[in-house]
């Protein structure tokens, strides 16, 4: 079975990744981010060693993104980011192929023990069945 792990972020993290922290997301030093890069990449490793890994990406800060919705009349209506309308959005992702709900929900586990500062935003790690696709 396919599933879908997402991690969340907001701009906020991003920007405490950078250097500028707030009241919600403390400042991260050089050695907090190698900690999450190694950690992120250890879990990588072992999913691509045991075939489960199918792909999955870390995403840029949401001020670099876009949201588009239409209009009542049905044209584009385009915002950049980030967002002041979402707190939360999606900060990366992995596809993995697992023989159950409960072994992709170990992984989770895992990927939500990743190192941060003392004070940062914790988010849930999130699990999705993929429900077929184009290679189905």
């Amino acid at each position: 079975m396919r599933y879908l792990v997402m991690v969340q972020g907001s701009q906020a993290d991003y920007d405490a990744q950078s250097g500028k922290g707030s009241a919600d997301s403390p400042v991260w030093d050089e050695k907090a981010i190698q900690a999450m890069f190694a950690h992120m990449g250890a879990i990588n490793d072992d999913l691509a060693e045991s075939g489960e890994l199918i792909t999955g990406y870390g995403l840029k800060e949401p001020a670099a993104g876009r949201a588009v919705s239409l209009d009542g009349e049905g044209r584009p209506v385009v915002s950049d980011g980030p967002y002041s309308e979402t707190k939360e959005l999606l900060a990366g992702f992995w596809v993995l192929d697992c023989e159950s709900l409960e072994r992709v929900t170990e992984i989770a586990a895992r990927v939500a023990r990743c190192p941060q500062p003392a004070g940062a935003p914790e988010y849930p790690v999130l699990i999705r069945p993929v429900d077929g696709g184009i290679d189905d």
